[in-house]
C-alpha cells in the first residue's frame, strides 16, 4: 500500500481501492499499475518484496518436503512474485530441491496468473502438454485458467464448496500424495 501511496501520490483509501480493483481485473496489482500509471515493474517488485525478517514470517508444514518428494513428475513453481523473493521463500522453507524450475513474474515478461499468456509461455518453455499437468493453487482464478487450458486442478483450501473447475480439494499440500489417484 505504501508504494502505491508514495508513487501515485494518493491517500491510503485510494491506494487500497486501486490495489483491489487491479487485483480483481488483472489478477495482479502490478499489471494495473503498469497499464494505467506507467509503473516500472522491476522498481515495483523490488520495493514491495523487501522482507529482511522473512524467516520469521514464513512457516512451512513439517512434512511438506517429504510430501513434495512423494509426488511423481516434474515440479515447477509458477509465481506472481519476483524471482529473488520466490527463491528466498523456497530456501527458507527448505523445499528448493523439490522443484526443477522456477517461473517468476519477470521470467514470464510480467504476464502473471491468471492470464493465459504466462501459462502458455511456461508450457512452451518446458515442452509440456496441459493434459499432462496438474496445477496446485490456493487461488481459484488461477485454477480456472489452468482447467480451461486442459490441466487437472487441485485447490488448496479449507473451504467446503468445490467449484466445477477444481478436480481435487485439499486443506494442505501434505494431503496430496494420498489423493493422487483422484486425479
Amino acid at each position: 500500500m505504501a508504494y502505491i501511496c508514495q508513487h501515485l501520490d494518493v491517500e491510503e483509501s485510494e491506494a487500497t481501492r486501486l490495489r483491489q480493483t487491479y487485483w480483481n481485473r488483472y489478477g495482479a496489482t502490478l499489471l494495473g499499475l503498469m497499464r494505467h500509471h506507467g509503473t516500472n515493474p522491476v522498481h515495483f517488485l523490488h520495493h514491495t518484496h523487501q522482507f529482511p525478517d522473512l524467516g520469521s514470517l514464513v512457516i512451512a508444514e513439517r512434512r511438506l518436503k517429504t510430501a513434495l518428494h512423494r509426488l511423481p513428475g516434474k515440479k515447477i513453481i509458477f509465481s506472481n512474485a519476483p524471482r529473488r523473493y520466490t527463491e528466498s521463500v523456497l530456501e527458507t522453507t527448505g523445499i528448493r530441491s523439490c522443484f526443477a524450475a522456477v517461473y517468476s513474474i519477470e521470467r514470464l515478461r510480467f504476464k502473471p496468473k491468471p492470464a493465459t499468456a504466462g501459462f502458455l509461455q511456461l508450457l512452451r518453455n518446458e515442452r509440456l502438454a496441459p493434459r499432462n499437468c496438474i496445477m496446485i493453487e490456493d487461488t481459484l482464478a488461477n485454477l480456472k485458467t489452468a482447467k480451461r487450458l486442459g490441466m487437472k486442478t487441485v485447490w488448496v483450501s479449507a473451504g467446503t464448496r468445490r467449484p466445477p473447475y477444481v478436480d481435487v480439494m485439499v486443506s494442505s499440500v501434505v494431503d496430496l500424495p494420498r489423493r493422487l489417484r483422484e486425479l
